[in-house]
């Protein structure tokens, strides 16, 4: 057996490398968006490839930098679990199943779905997993903020699978989750702090401090809460989606009031729990309203 092999032993090892939480939100996002694009059901078969499309190229883009962060991975209390810390799998096989994965799905989007939706999802590929993770996550505290145009591609990638195109609803849903990934990261930043500082990362909470953090991320949650009004206002959802839009952006204000008045890691702990509920509501409420009307 060569090192490129991949044994039933490490499929486990496999599955972790490519971020299964994290990547079921990108194709959950995706999915919304397939089914924003069209005023019916969208074709079955642009459903199907797309998400497979957009999960693989998204499990690879996860892959590589689990690949490219071993050795801060093994340094933090969160990552150093993963596969490549524990050595049961090398960077080699990493590598490996890292290209095959994205190639094959590329190749999926490219022949089942439309050339745009591949090559969105490439620059998104390389805008995470080089981008973000080589350039930015290393060098600028600001990197959650500039790197999360790439997690905020899905729905857009969504809707281009449907579509063949690229409308300014579209850009609407990039720009929501866009705006939200700073106080969805930053909470977790918060109560990770000493893995950030152990790991010589500039995360905000390290180099600028814990309260200038908690200060950027209400500021980020009234923002993202009048964004998320956007949609209603040009038409594109109904008061469904406006009243689940400013209850739970009022229920994410309130919570970064809290982590700003009075801080505990087990509430940062919590807002970073909400955060992720809330942007899956919102979007539910999102596709919910658009079968409504």
């Amino acid at each position: 057996m060569t090192t490129l092999a991949l044994p039933a032993l490490h499929l486990r090892q496999f599955l972790a490398l490519t971020k299964p939480r994290v990547v079921s939100l990108i194709v959950f996002t995706a999915v919304i968006g397939m089914f924003l694009a069209v005023p019916g059901a969208p074709p079955a078969g642009a459903v199907l490839f797309g998400t497979l499309g957009i999960a693989f190229v998204a499990g690879a883009a996860a892959a590589i930098n689990c690949l490219v962060e071993q050795r801060i991975d093994a340094v933090m209390q969160r990552t150093r679990i993963r596969p490549l810390p524990r050595g049961q799998l090398t960077s080699r096989q990493t590598l490996a199943f890292a290209v095959a994965l994205g190639a094959l799905g590329l190749w999926v989007l490219f022949r089942f779905v439309n050339p745009l939706t591949m090559w969105l999802t490439l620059a998104t590929f390389v805008g995470y997993a080089v981008v973000y993770t080589v350039l930015l996550k290393p060098a600028t505290p600001q990197n959650i903020v500039i790197g999360g145009a790439s997690g905020a591609m899905p729905p857009v990638l969504g809707w281009a699978a449907v579509t063949g195109d690229v409308p300014p609803e579209a850009l609407l849903l990039f720009l929501i989750i866009f705006i939200w990934t700073p106080p969805h990261f930053w909470s977790l930043a918060l109560y990770r702090r000493d893995d950030y500082a152990r790991a010589a990362l500039p995360m905000l909470p390290v180099t600028h401090g814990r309260r200038y953090t908690q200060l950027m991320i209400v500021l980020y949650t009234l923002v993202l809460l009048a964004a998320t009004l956007m949609p209603y206002a040009i038409r594109m959802s109904g008061a469904l989606y406006l009243v689940a839009a400013v209850v739970l952006g009022a229920l994410f204000v309130a919570y970064a009031l809290r982590l700003y008045h009075a801080y505990s890691d087990a509430l940062a702990r919590r807002t970073f729990r909400f955060s992720i509920v809330y942007l899956a509501a919102l979007f539910s409420a999102l596709l919910i309203d658009h079968y409504w009307r």
